[in-house]
């Protein structure tokens, strides 16, 4: 956005007679319902007139004219290779940057500015949490005041949503005994209104059915493509890679011809799914809405917030494709929700849920309990039909697009992205299985293109909202990453990517293949992969077999079958039986390059990684 078209934070909050204002800089929609979430409980615990804020529309040079009484919040992500998230750039720039203009005003010109701050980041990457630790650092430097501490979650350890809780109880106490504030009424302030509209149908030209702004609704899609403004591209190709009676795992090419999107050999293709049929009826069975999901509302903020889902819109499109209904459910919403439980009972289970960390846990996250299958088990099958529908619009994050490393190379298939996914689905608890809502889609998806007859426990609406994806079509975009080749094919490069891991491997290694194809010299290559059984899950076999073919001896495939006999092989298993080959390649300038599972795989590779360096 345009500087000069950039908003002051000092007017706008007098504008709008705001005590605090909260910034989420976000990259997947978490930090940006954290934020929504906490601006939910202030007005609930203090009465506070609270703004949601993108980070991109405001101008940061002026925070010193702030007023004293005012409180800003920060709930900030930090982007796997340590940058701040694309929404907060400009912040960073502004507050963190090599010269913010800030330091022009002298020293300390930030004394009369309180802030609160909380990072979203992942203890297995080497920049953890850099970009709530940065903003924290400079904002002191500069003379600021925080309230409370500096909050840390960690996704890497799964314990992101209990920092979260954590930190919130002792930021507001902070702030409570900073400010001198006083307990409001308990009763939940909401932010929002929901008013049916009885004039609009369903099939009216301004109700959005699915669609994700004004330009889809209009049938006038164009760039540029983002988070906020999702291509619509063609699926020429999916196809399974394997299939297993427990799994199975599929590759899609879309075609990106004609349109503004375009990629870079490594970057993410981020895919917008939607929610399936029986979610969805199950969840608006429970709240006792099954007979209206085709009503009109209308979604009305009562201050600036977060990004709310367009309306007017359904009661069926606004579980379907705007909110998370399938994900994880956060404990302060079961909390919230437990004055509106149909009975004393449910009332009772609600709060304790609530209240108990460890039960939690183990009831609802580690058995995947989404918010439908919550309120039938709890409700035992009446109806939540007394829910504040603003409740559930605050605590259930919007339904956002996931992400995936392109599985293909840029020089090699410009106008052409592959995907690579395994279906999730497993059983989580006695009677019941988890099912991935995007890559059940794209399985749905496959067996519809190829008019397979199966039946899937999912089912989807792949057509669309007013049948905007017909003819085998997904929304879709490109989020840019800095996981690069080195600039010169002559550097060797080592990759390790167990499972779908491989997926940017397979790019950088068909883009050294095409180099070489083409007269180029292309330095050594190791790829470690590895997966159950090379008779069921080995991913691209035979493309790997025709690098080799290819490449020769520069070509160096190392796997690692963790099924195949009485003991299970890892790859970090045989890097240390190459180890001598990894150090040499090393020596000679290579580069080491690891993707697939985080919390356990990454470190166990960067363990054996650090004992062959040593």
């Amino acid at each position: 956005m345009s500087e000069h078209l950039l908003k002051d934070i000092s007017s706008e909050m007098e504008r709008l007679d705001a005590d605090c204002i909260i910034f989420y800089g976000s990259e997947t929609g978490t930090a940006e319902s954290y934020a929504t979430r906490l601006a939910a409980d202030g007005r609930g615990r203090f009465g506070l007139e609270i703004v949601i804020a993108n980070p991109a529309e405001y101008n940061f040079d002026r925070l010193d004219k702030l007023a004293t009484d005012k409180i800003v919040v920060f709930v900030l992500a930090t982007t796997g290779d340590g940058k701040p998230t694309e929404n907060a750039t400009n912040l960073f720039n502004s507050v963190a940057g090599e010269a913010p203009a800030l330091l022009r005003l002298g020293n300390s010109p930030l004394q009369s500015l309180k802030f609160m701050i909380f990072g979203l980041g992942d203890s297995t990457h080497d920049h953890y949490n850099a970009m709530a630790r940065s903003v924290n650092l400079a904002l002191v430097r500069l003379g600021a005041t925080r309230i409370g501490e500096l909050g840390e979650g960690d996704d890497g350890e799964g314990t992101l949503e209990e920092d979260f809780l954590a930190w919130k109880e002792r930021a507001w106490a902070a702030l409570e005994h900073v400010r001198g504030l006083r307990q409001a009424d308990p009763e939940h302030v909401y932010a929002l209104d929901v008013v049916e509209q009885p004039h609009l149908g369903k099939d009216s030209g301004v109700v959005y059915a699915g669609e994700h702004n004004e330009q889809h609704l209009r049938g006038s899609v164009g760039g540029p493509f983002d988070s906020q403004n999702p291509s619509i591209a063609q699926v020429s190709e999916i196809r399974e890679l394997f299939k297993s009676p427990d799994r199975n795992c599929l590759h899609l090419d879309v075609d990106i011809t004609g349109s503004d999107l375009s990629y870079h050999t490594g970057d993410h293709a981020a895919l917008w799914p939607m929610n399936p049929n029986e979610e969805v009826v199950r969840l608006l069975g429970a709240l006792g809405l099954l007979d209206k999901q085709e009503k009109v509302i209308r979604i009305r903020p009562r201050l600036p917030m977060a990004s709310l889902p367009p309306s007017p819109t359904t009661y069926g499109a606004l579980f379907r494709h705007y909110l998370d209904i399938c994900g994880p459910i956060s404990r302060d919403l079961v909390a919230a929700l437990a004055p509106f439980a149909p009975d004393a009972t449910g009332r009772a289970e609600m709060v304790r849920l609530g209240s108990d960390k460890a039960k939690f846990a183990e009831e609802v996250t580690r058995p995947h309990m989404n918010l439908a299958t919550l309120l039938n088990a709890v409700g035992r099958g009446m109806t939540w039909d007394k829910v504040p529908l603003p409740i559930l619009i605050e605590g259930i994050p919007r339904l956002s697009p996931r992400y995936y490393s392109i599985s293909s190379s840029s020089l090699e298939e410009p106008r052409n992205m592959s995907i690579t996914a395994v279906v999730e689905a497993r059983q989580v608890s006695r009677g019941r299985r988890f099912y991935g809502v995007a890559t059940n889609y794209l399985l749905a998806l496959k067996q519809a293109r190829d008019g397979e007859a199966r039946p899937l426990a999912m089912t989807y609406r792949i057509a669309g909202p007013r049948n905007e994806l017909q003819g085998f079509k997904v929304l879709i975009h490109v989020r840019h990453s800095n996981f690069r080749l080195p600039a010169s094919p002559l550097y060797p490069i080592i990759m390790v990517g167990p499972g779908t891991g491989v997926a940017p491997f397979r790019a950088f290694l068909r883009e050294r293949v095409y180099q070489s194809f083409h007269g180029a010299r292309v330095g050594p290559i190791m790829l470690f992969f590895g997966c159950r059984h090379p008779q069921q899950d080995f991913l691209y076999e035979e493309e790997f077999a025709g690098a080799k073919r290819r490449l020769g001896d520069g070509f160096r495939l190392i796997t690692a079958f963790s099924r195949e006999g009485s003991d299970k092989v890892y790859v970090q298993h045989r890097m240390k039986d190459m180890a001598a080959e990894i150090n040499n390649l090393l020596l000679r300038g290579g580069h080491f390059y690891v993707c697939g599972d985080a919390a356990n795989m990454a470190r166990e590779v960067r363990s054996a990684l650090a004992q062959i360096i040593a």
